[in-house]
């Protein structure tokens, strides 16, 4: 693939994360809020990802919990709304549909990562390291995906994974996306829960 990300899009990406000026005491994550009012965003999502969001396997998604309260569910289409807003504001050009299905499939990994004896669960306390594979597996087994879509979910824990470096621009801007909105939810806790739903 050779879709990497130019040093224009670099600068654009340290610009639009640039949090120096962050205060937890009055930083409002309202952008949830707002993407997820988003209709356009919210067509684009189910133009896209209508056959996961109805999969029977995918529902299991909100059985799980991510953050706080936030189910993996929610998480997951965060993530995809959040996608769709960097990639716009970025002016990266990508291929759309890879992004929002490779967003929605990135934390399918059916398991509550919570539980050390949850089935599923194969290493507890790295789950960080292991569940980009873990979702990877269950994803292809469960849909046809594209090398970018299959780049997107294994790659999106970088850095963590440090070795696993995203090779495209959607898997660079889903990896910004998962952070961004993981930011937006462990700070959002503090007003109430987040429910989303688009099946």
């Amino acid at each position: 693939m050779h879709h990497m990300l130019t040093n224009e899009d670099r600068q654009a990406i340290r610009k639009l994360l640039d949090v120096k000026d962050y205060d937890p005491d009055t930083f409002n994550p309202e952008v949830l809020d707002q993407l997820e009012a988003n209709e356009e965003y919210k067509s684009i999502i189910i133009k896209h990802g209508s056959d996961i969001l109805g999969s029977y396997e995918y529902l299991r998604l909100k059985e799980f919990v991510q953050h706080g309260n936030v189910t993996v569910y929610e998480h997951c289409l965060h993530v995809a709304l959040c996608a769709i807003k960097l990639g716009r504001a970025l002016g990266v050009h990508c291929k759309e549909r890879e992004l929002v299905r490779g967003a929605l499939l990135h934390d399918y990994f059916l398991y509550d990562w919570h539980n050390a004896d949850s089935p599923g669960n194969l290493h507890p306390k790295l789950h960080g390291f292991y569940h980009p594979g873990i979702a990877l597996r269950n994803a292809t087994r469960d849909f046809v995906l594209s090398e970018r879509e299959k780049d997107i979910i294994y790659k999106h824990m970088w850095p963590l994974t440090v070795s696993h470096l995203p090779r495209c621009r959607e898997a660079w801007i889903v990896c910004l996306a998962d952070k961004y909105s993981s930011v937006l939810e462990t700070l959002k806790l503090r007003k109430g829960k987040i429910r989303v739903n688009y099946a």
